[in-house]
């Protein structure tokens, strides 16, 4: 479901679902709805190219659910129908849904320049101060005059960069729009969704969708642009010979705009404050319904971090949040029981469309059924493969607990009683650690939950775990980690990875065949000594102290290096034991740090050098976990 597939997919990400329809269901799409396209006209004159799906049934009106996507609204054609009975909006359209799918301003059809996240603009003052949320107002306005039959009740809902449109759409205040679901909304590029989290360049997932999606489109089409040929099936191998990442600079010329922004703005400037969809979550009219993955590669920080805004910036506005076990988009999808070796008991993506987001959409914009007892947080909790609510989140009676690292590789609650204890190891960018034991090209949604041994028996990671567990420890909310560290050189950056170890003799029970590996697994299969990865978190040393203002570790001091693991909602079963990783790469996920403090843009080849890094836990620099524990 990553970004890179846009092309080969279809229009909206919201249909990113492989549910097997019927002919049946296809035959009685086509026999009860019609379609149409509509260039509707915006505030400043250019005109959007919208795919339009009605309902023949004149004997009622009709809600409107829209998706404004940068992807296209393909198939172009009146003649040309997309594949509905393939995905579950088919049981939107057995609703009498007008289904709507847009093109935003200079992508595909639609008129206009694109601009990459487009800033919103809170005071407009003309008809030229436009934004994605004046575009989603003036393509309401429009729908709601002059779409036959229409209700005048509209919905918005789109998954990864249509989930930030569905979010500005909410900043929209039109009147029509009663309810509004960004899933997976891509928020804040910086600092946690997609290309950088903690300001740490997440190099493999950016190139691979800009060397496609950012070049430029002068005329309106129907054509998507070429990707570009790596010539490899290896990443890891690619990646490291193509060494710093100016060198992939060069394989752009100045054909990508955005990309030539991403080197221009190293750090969090006001170029990209202006880019974080959270600060248009201020009175927020319509009834919000956050969707995300707890398990999601690209856009994990985007769903949590946007809810948490809308609570605090709009209190008032009926908000609510789901995170399901999911990769990026699974829960539109047919099969959500489980994510790479990591079963989830259920098929957890059918029990949210059936009983969540469908009588959603039919109450606010049908007024079908009884209103949605939505608690503010409906979250899944892996390990325990149970679905708990809350009332708020993180929830109320979560408990704050610190975990001390210890010599030797343990982890325990008692802090540490004596002074001069440390764990080094020296980070080598030549031979950084992967971020995955497989070798191929495209990055995997499956490593989010992969088995991390591979990377416990290098000796650039440091492993810390517990005795194994007495009892259930379940954690919901995010995760601290406050390391004390000195360095031989001046800059570093570190990866805290939160895994669950499984007993020895561990095996699952076979919930659903595995997609995608030509056979079924057995009815059993053995997991014994799995060391699951939970989440991890990079955080780039340099940011340490302020996003604003680098600054350049001294040899030899020690440091304190804090940031946040985004929210963990997960069970260490009883018998388990809970691992902490401290690594310095994450390759080729991550562009490598040169480990001396120069601009990483541009830094050359020659830059990069090795480095010896202690991480601290004795009496005196007691580096700890601190856990959000629910009691």
């Amino acid at each position: 479901m990553r970004k890179l597939l846009f092309l080969a997919l279809f229009s909206c990400a919201v249909t990113a679902a492989f549910s097997q329809g019927t002919p049946q269901d296809s035959a009685w799409i086509r026999d009860n709805y019609y379609k149409m396209e509509q260039y509707i006209p915006m505030r400043d004159g250019i005109r959007l190219f919208t795919s339009i799906y009605i309902p023949k049934d004149t004997t009622e009106k009709h809600p409107i659910l829209m998706t404004r996507t940068p992807y296209s609204c393909a198939p172009y054609g009146t003649d040309k129908w997309r594949n509905f009975a393939a995905g579950y909006l088919r049981y939107y359209m057995r609703e009498g849904y007008i289904i709507v799918t847009q093109d935003v301003r200079g992508r595909w059809m639609s008129e206009g320049q694109f601009v990459d996240l487009r800033p919103f603009i809170k005071d407009k003052k003309s008809n030229t101060d436009i934004d994605e949320a004046s575009d989603t107002y003036d393509a309401i306005d429009w729908m709601v005059k002059n779409l036959p039959y229409n209700n005048g009740r509209v919905g918005v809902f789109g998954i990864s960069y249509p989930g930030f449109y569905s979010t500005m759409a909410a900043a929209s205040a039109h009147p029509a729009l009663k309810a509004v679901s960004p899933q997976a909304p891509v928020t804040d590029w910086f600092m946690g969704d997609d290309f950088h989290h903690n300001g740490a360049f997440f190099q493999m997932d950016g190139w691979a969708f800009y060397s496609s999606f950012g070049k430029p489109r002068p005329h309106p089409t129907t054509i998507g642009p070429s990707g570009f040929n790596f010539n490899s099936q290896d990443n890891y191998d690619w990646y490291l010979k193509t060494g710093a990442i100016k060198n992939i600079m060069k394989l752009t010329g100045d054909s990508i705009a955005f990309w030539k922004d991403l080197y221009a703005h190293p750090n969090l400037d006001d170029w990209w404050k202006a880019r974080n969809a959270r600060v248009s979550m201020y009175d927020v009219k319509p009834v919000m319904l956050v969707v995300g993955g707890l398990y999601d590669a690209e856009d994990c920080f985007g769903a949590w971090n946007l809810y948490k805004a809308i609570k605090k910036q709009s209190p008032s506005t009926n908000s609510h949040i789901v995170m399901g076990p999911w990769y990026h988009g699974e829960w539109s999808s047919n099969d959500g029981t489980h994510l790479g070796n990591a079963q989830w008991g259920s098929n957890t993506s059918a029990w949210y469309q059936n009983n969540i987001e469908i009588p959603f959409f039919n109450y606010y914009l049908k007024g079908k059924g009884a209103e949605p007892k939505l608690p503010a947080a409906t979250i899944f909790f892996s390990g325990a493969n149970e679905w708990k609510q809350f009332d708020q989140w993180p929830p109320a009676d979560k408990q704050d607990q610190t975990i001390y690292l210890q010599a030797n590789g343990g982890l325990s609650w008692e802090a540490p009683a004596k002074g001069g204890s440390y764990s080094e190891y020296i980070s080598d960018p030549a031979h950084p650690v992967p971020y995955t034991e497989d070798v191929h090209f495209h990055r995997t949604r499956e490593y989010m939950t992969d088995d991390q041994r591979f990377a416990s028996r290098r000796t650039d990671v440091l492993t810390f775990q517990t005795p194994e567990l007495k009892e259930d420890l379940t954690l919901a909310g995010p995760v601290i980690a406050d390391l004390l560290v000195s360095l031989s050189s001046t800059d570093a950056d570190f990866v805290v990875k939160v895994i669950d170890v499984f007993p020895d003799n561990f095996s699952y029970e076979q919930t659903a065949p595995e997609q995608g590996r030509g056979h079924d697994l057995p009815k059993t299969y053995p997991m014994g000594g799995y060391q699951m990865l939970v989440h991890g978190e990079i955080m780039r040393g340099r940011f340490r102290e302020s996003f604003e203002k680098p600054a350049p570790f001294k040899p030899g001091k020690v440091e304190q290096v804090k940031f946040a693991v985004p929210d963990v909602a997960h069970t260490f079963k009883k018998g388990h034991r809970l691992m902490i990783q401290i690594q310095s790469s994450w390759f080729p996920l991550v562009d490598r740090n040169p480990q001396k403090f120069v601009d990483i843009y541009t830094a050359d080849d020659t830059d990069f050098v090795k480095e010896n890094i202690r991480v601290y836990h004795d009496s005196e620099h007691p580096s700890h976990i601190i856990l959000p524990v629910l009691k």
